[in-house]
């Protein structure tokens, strides 16, 4: 798959870094020696991190290396590491291990939660937030467009590798049987958007990455066109000629007791 647009992605810096910002101030920690960030982008939720604890030692990880170069740029004082979330094992333990909107594109969480939470200190604590939006249109039609045209074939798991979380208890209840403090609730943010055609904008540098890589780029303007008549039928316009994009977010945050 080609490698992640740092600059595409930061187009919506403002509403990416909300929830952002919800998970950390969840989280309770009395002083952290060592943070890391899994799935860092170019750095904006790193840079929360390290500025509510700057004393610590923060590492952002994350597998695209445009994104580990931004993040270094605008964080000079971090550190960074290219790897893959789920085969990740840092050198020492984790005191807070922060994932904002990157593990839902790891699979099989009943595995990968109890591994995280392994690479924890006594006391530390496993944050994470996750896009809950398969059903919601901007998801569910690009998936629709991507079945019924003509490139079908062409899809392997990567276009349809995001696949449905685990329930609410599923993941009490592997934070709770490890023996952790779990606060667990759902968001659903609305962003106001200038048009349709902004939310296509917001997913092609994420969730529509799969859908477009394995097409040329005649293929890519065909299928952004029907995508966008798609969310044109599905989504309002407001008073105000805007348009509200709903987007629910499951977020955790388990505290291991020391």
């Amino acid at each position: 798959m080609a490698d992640w647009n740092p600059s595409l992605y930061l187009q919506f810096e403002s509403e990416r870094t909300r929830p952002a910002e919800e998970l950390l101030a969840r989280i309770f920690h009395p002083s952290p020696r060592y943070i890391s960030d899994l799935g860092c982008g170019p750095g904006n939720s790193t840079e929360l991190l390290h500025r509510r604890y700057p004393t610590a030692q923060t590492t952002g990880v994350d597998s695209s290396k445009a994104m580990l170069e931004k993040a270094a740029k605008r964080l000079p004082g971090c550190h960074f590491v290219e790897a893959d979330i789920g085969a990740w094992r840092p050198d020492v333990p984790q005191d807070v291990i922060y994932a904002n909107a990157s593990l839902q594109w790891v699979p099989h969480h009943e595995v990968l939660m109890p591994h995280l939470l392994d690479q924890l200190a006594d006391g530390g604590v496993l944050a994470f937030q996750v896009p809950d939006n398969l059903l919601q249109p901007s998801h569910a039609l690009m998936c629709k467009v991507a079945l019924e045209g003509e490139w079908k074939g062409r899809y392997g798991e990567d276009a349809l590798s995001r696949k449905k979380l685990l329930t609410t208890e599923e993941y009490y209840d592997l934070m709770a049987s490890r023996g952790c403090r779990v606060d667990v609730w759902r968001t659903t943010f609305y962003h106001v958007m200038p048009s349709v055609a902004a939310i296509v904008e917001w997913v092609k540098s994420t969730g529509l990455r799969p859908f477009l890589n394995p097409l040329n780029e005649e293929e890519q303007a065909l299928f952004i066109q029907r995508y966008l008549a798609e969310l044109t039928q599905a989504y309002g316009v407001r008073s105000d000629g805007s348009v509200l994009l709903a987007f629910p977010r499951l977020f955790v945050v388990a505290s291991k007791v020391a």
